[in-house]
C-alpha cells in the first residue's frame, strides 16, 4: 500500500475528509473555470507531499485548469479502494495492492499513470541494542505491525529473499500509533512499516538513526517501487487531459522541491494543520529526497517512469503472496499520460540545495 504513507487504515476509517487550508488552489474563492479534483496522498498531508503543495502554491495546477483539493487518506491500500469508488479522482497508492484489488474487482479496475516514488519505503526496523545486525538474525524474534501493514503482508517474500522460513518469527499485532512504542519498550524485537513513518516516530521517542538498524526491502532482493499516482480506468478514459495536466503540474512541483527542498517543506507546513511538527515533516522529506525519489534510475531516465524488467520481476514476486496471476505490465501501468521524458528530468546536481 500504499501501501503511504504510511499506516494501514483502522477498521473505523470511513470516507476521507478534506484537509483545511491544504493548497492555495483549494480555496473557496478559486476561479469557477477551474476543474476541481480531489487528491488522496495516502495518509495525512506530510513532508513528502511537498510536490503537490508547492505546485499548487506556484499556480502550476491552475495553469492546467485544475483546482486541487487534498483529501486525507487512511493508507496506500485504502487509497486504491477510494479511487475505485470515485471518492477521489487521483490517489497515491501501492501498485502491488492495486494488483490484488483489480484481480478481485475486474469490472472496476484502477491503473497507475506515474511512479514518483522510485523506491519503496518498506522496511524492518530494530534497535541496535537488540543485536540484530542481519535479517537472518530475526529468526525466533517477535516482530510487530498492524494487521494490514503492507511490509508485513510481504514478509514471506522478504524472508525467502534473505533465506529464512517465513514462519520463523512471531508476529505481534497492535494499532499503528503504538508500533514504535512496542519497539522502544521491548515488547517486540523489531517492527515492519514505512521508513517515513517509523523513523520520525522513533525520533519523537528520543531515538536517533544511529540507534537503529534498518533492513529496507529494496536492499534485500525485493526491489519494489513505492507509491504510484493511480486513477480509475474509466475516469482516465473520460478525462485524459485532466490526468495529463495533473501530472505536468505535479512533476514541475517535484523538480522544484528537489532543487529547493526548504521551499517545499515551507509549503507543506503552510498548507497543513496546527498539529504538524516541522522536525518530523523535514525528516520525511529528507527520506524521500535521499532514498525514494532521487535514485540511479531516476538520474538516468527521469521522474515518474518504471524499468519494465524490474517492475515485471517485482510483480512476479508479490503475486504469489496475493494469490493472483501476475498481470501484464500494461494492465498495471500506463505511461502514455506522462509528460515527455525531457520534461521529467532531475535538476542538475549543482542546482540542488541541501535540506539542512
Amino acid at each position: 500500500m500504499l501501501l503511504s504513507s504510511c499506516q494501514t487504515p483502522t477498521p473505523e476509517a470511513t470516507a476521507p475528509e478534506a484537509l483545511p487550508g491544504t493548497t492555495a488552489a483549494s480555496s473557496p474563492t478559486a476561479p469557477n473555470e477551474l476543474r476541481t479534483i480531489k487528491v488522496n496522498p495516502s495518509w495525512l498531508l506530510q513532508g513528502d507531499n511537498a510536490p503537490i503543495t508547492l505546485a499548487s502554491e506556484k499556480g502550476y495546477f491552475a495553469e492546467e485548469g485544475l483546482n486541487v483539493v487534498i483529501e486525507r487518506g487512511y493508507g496506500s491500500a485504502k487509497t486504491i479502494t477510494d479511487v475505485a469508488a470515485g471518492t477521489v479522482e487521483i490517489g497515491f497508492g501501492d501498485m502491488y495492492s492495486m494488483i490484488e484489488f483489480n484481480a478481485k474487482n475486474p469490472n472496476d479496475p484502477v491503473v497507475a499513470v506515474a511512479v514518483p516514488y522510485n523506491r519503496s519505503p518498506f522496511a524492518i526496523a530494530t534497535l541496535s541494542t537488540n543485536g540484530i545486525a542481519d535479517p537472518k538474525a530475526l529468526q525466533g524474534k517477535k516482530l510487530g505491525a498492524p494487521a494490514g501493514d503492507a511490509p508485513r503482508k510481504l514478509w514471506p517474500v522478504f524472508a525467502e529473499q534473505v533465506g529464512i522460513p517465513a514462519d520463523s518469527v512471531e508476529w505481534i499485532t497492535m494499532e499503528p500509533k503504538l508500533r514504535e512504542t512496542f519497539l522502544v519498550k521491548g515488547d517486540v524485537d523489531a517492527v515492519s512499516g514505512f521508513s517515513t513513518s517509523i523513523l520520525p516516530a522513533l525520533a519523537k521517542a528520543g531515538k536517533q538513526e544511529s540507534d537503529l538498524t534498518m533492513f529496507y526491502y529494496n536492499d534485500f532482493g525485493l526491489d519494489l517501487y513505492g507509491n504510484a499516482i493511480v486513477v480509475k480506468k474509466s475516469f482516465l478514459e473520460q478525462n485524459p487531459d485532466v490526468v495529463r495536466g495533473f501530472l505536468r503540474a505535479y512533476f514541475r512541483g517535484m523538480q522544484d522541491v528537489i532543487k529547493d527542498p526548504a521551499a517545499g517543506l515551507a509549503s507543506v507546513m503552510k498548507a497543513g494543520d496546527s498539529l504538524m511538527e516541522e522536525v518530523s515533516e523535514k525528516q520525511r522529506l529528507k527520506i524521500a529526497l535521499e532514498r525514494l525519489w532521487v535514485t540511479p534510475e531516476t538520474e538516468a531516465n527521469g521522474l515518474g517512469g518504471i524499468d519494465p524488467a524490474r517492475f515485471e520481476q517485482t510483480i512476479k514476486q508479490v503475486a504469489g503472496v496475493f494469490e493472483v496471476t501476475p498481470p501484464p505490465i500494461g494492465e498495471v501501468f500506463d505511461d502514455s499520460y506522462l509528460p515527455p521524458a525531457s520534461e521529467r528530468g532531475l535538476p542538475p546536481a549543482g542546482d540542488r540545495q541541501p535540506l539542512n
